[in-house]
């Protein structure tokens, strides 16, 4: 089984050791998912955004590339060819402002495109593998706010309007809230018993 792990936090994957000012701990959850992955005898390939110095913005030229269903650079090629091999994709990003950051948002609209990840007029996945999508987040609102204040916008972006419209139907969400007010003995604890679903 292969496992694709989408990354995006600005210290890069590298920030899972705890370094003052250049730590994460969405990074150590990273460094943990990838090493039970790999006990469990599975291939992870880390596609790590910022260190691979992605560039999430949609200029003119290649929103002509994308309108013709063609990868807008040579990286977007890569990133394709790496997800049409995944049984898994997992994304994993911190929660700004109630959504996912810029570098996320632009690998869908770049990367998940249509005529290339997915079909122009049924909307029909061409991932042949029909991968389980999992998506790990960080976030300082409260989960209780984040439901029933916000209505749960990232659930809505990328469960519906994303995978499911394009028939992606296996999707799992876990999260981690507030843990900038947790102690540092919490913190180890919850990564410690942080296993995938």
């Amino acid at each position: 089984m292969k496992t694709v792990i989408i990354f995006d936090h600005p210290y890069t994957a590298a920030a899972y050791q705890n370094v003052p000012h250049h730590r994460s701990f969405l990074a150590a959850v990273a460094h943990q998912v990838q090493q039970q992955l790999q006990a469990e005898q599975q291939t992870v390939d880390l596609i790590d955004l910022h260190a691979d110095g992605f560039d999430p913005v949609m200029s003119a030229a290649e929103l002509q590339l994308w309108r013709q269903g063609q990868p807008v650079n040579d990286q977007v090629a890569d990133y394709q060819r790496r997800l049409r091999a995944a049984d898994q994709i997992i994304f994993m990003f911190p929660v700004w402002w109630e959504v996912m950051p810029a570098m996320t948002k632009g690998f869908l609209d770049k990367v998940y495109a249509k005529g290339q990840l997915y079909t122009a007029d049924t909307m029909q996945t061409t991932l042949t593998q029909h991968p389980q999508i999992r998506v790990i987040t960080t976030m300082g609102t409260p989960n209780w706010a984040y439901r029933w204040i916000f209505g749960a916008p990232l659930r809505k972006a990328l469960q519906r309007g994303t995978f499911m419209k394009t028939r992606l139907w296996r999707f799992k969400w876990q999260n981690f809230s507030q843990v900038e007010k947790l102690t540092a003995a919490q913190r180890a604890t919850r990564l410690a018993n942080f296993r995938l679903k």
